[in-house]
């Protein structure tokens, strides 16, 4: 097992870890010493089992407010992944019914007729205007 020296509060500490876990202690020591030096900033000079006892105590309380949050928001994504269950399962809308007017080939012949008679009246107004 190797040993790692690590700093909290400004002493140093002795402490034996698995093969590869060292980064994770040396990250766990720095969260450690960041409240120490909290508390040292606040109090001063403390017994090293009191700053210890009260470093932990500050990470305990972060890390039950973590705890509460994360709960919170594993019920919140519940609800989520209910909603959206239901939704997936719910069946499909019936497709929506647009009406088109259809125009009957009575008036579209008509409409062609006027056509006809108009392009007509118009040919005839122009060979008399040309005379």
């Amino acid at each position: 097992m190797p040993e790692v020296t690590i700093q909290i509060g400004g002493r140093g500490f002795e402490v034996s870890c698995q093969v590869g876990e060292e980064p994770f202690l040396q990250s766990a020591a720095k969260m450690l010493d960041d409240e120490a030096q909290v508390l040292s900033d606040q109090i001063g000079r403390m017994p090293e089992s009191r700053m210890l006892l009260m470093a932990g105590l500050m990470l305990a309380d972060k890390t039950a407010g973590t705890d509460d949050k994360i709960k919170a928001l594993e019920a919140k994504l519940a609800e989520v992944e209910a909603e959206l269950l239901t939704l997936r399962n719910m069946p499909q809308p019936e497709p929506e019914r647009i009406e088109v007017a259809v125009v009957p080939p009575s008036v579209t012949d008509t409409l062609a007729e006027l056509a006809a008679r108009a392009e007509a009246l118009a040919s005839v107004i122009e060979e008399r205007s040309a005379e």
